[in-house]
């Protein structure tokens, strides 16, 4: 099927069928944007098809919005995931594919969704870097982490961090005395966590640090990164990013 989007001065985005037949749509899905583009896709979509009822929709989000925002975190906020996952739901579309959702909620909270591995970017970069040991950055990352390195064979050290007076404590659980490291993550907003971390595992005898993220944001640049951090693998799930500090490796492309 074939359709295109106009957005016009005023901001409103609306959608046109060109050719009818099974929808896909594939979006980042880091902005509101993104979503009701989707929703005017759908939207024309359903009046095409009333009486079809064998066609099919699905729509795979790359980076979803609000995804760390998994819980009502203090009093009197809101739950920006579950207002996102509630518009998405409103389209009811057959088939919700999500890029390494940062908890299971999302999957919990969008109906007929399921969870697109990262393992194969993260494969890429272990393999460029030439097999690292894997760092899982807390204890929320550990199983995904573990599993990983169970498919890669490969060694895998643990840390945790504790905020003590604001400031990140990080304890590091394992040996990496003269190793290469590669720190695995969903995602990084500054990252100023990761380091830390990288400066933890230096002092512990690490030769070199790499970062691999899915989404990378990386709001403030990559100037305090680069004083512990050798190098950042991710993929352009956010945004492009041209900087010779990254390597970015290109997922499937976004058609609205």
């Amino acid at each position: 099927m074939e359709y295109e989007i106009k957005k016009f001065k005023d901001g409103q985005v609306t959608a046109k069928i060109i050719e009818n037949g099974d929808l896909e749509v594939k979006i980042r899905g880091n902005s509101y944007e993104d979503l009701f583009a989707t929703a005017a896709i759908k939207e024309a979509w359903d009046a095409e098809n009333t009486t079809n009822k064998k066609a099919i929709a699905t729509l795979t989000i790359y980076c979803l919005i609000g995804q760390r925002s998994d819980r009502r975190f203090n009093k009197g906020e809101s739950f920006d995931l579950k207002v996102v996952s509630n518009f998405i739901n409103t389209m009811q579309f057959d088939n919700v594919s999500i890029l390494h959702p940062h908890s299971p909620i999302s999957l919990a909270l969008i109906n007929n969704s399921d969870k697109i591995s990262h393992f194969k970017f993260v494969e890429k970069a272990y393999n460029l870097i030439g097999k690292p040991v894997l760092v899982s950055p807390d204890a929320g990352a550990y199983k995904t982490t573990h599993d990983i390195a169970e498919k890669l064979n490969a060694d895998l050290v643990p840390s945790n961090k504790v905020r003590v007076d604001g400031a990140p404590l990080i304890s590091i659980q394992g040996e990496v005395n003269n190793k290469e490291c590669l720190i695995i993550d969903d995602l990084a907003d500054g990252g100023r966590t990761f380091k830390f971390l990288a400066e933890a595992l230096k002092k512990q005898g690490a030769s070199k640090v790499f970062l691999y993220v899915t989404h990378a944001q990386f709001n403030y640049g990559f100037d305090e990164l680069k004083e512990t951090i050798d190098h950042i693998y991710c993929t352009n799930s956010y945004k492009d990013i041209n900087d010779d500090f990254v390597t970015q490796f290109k997922i499937s492309a976004f058609n609205a």
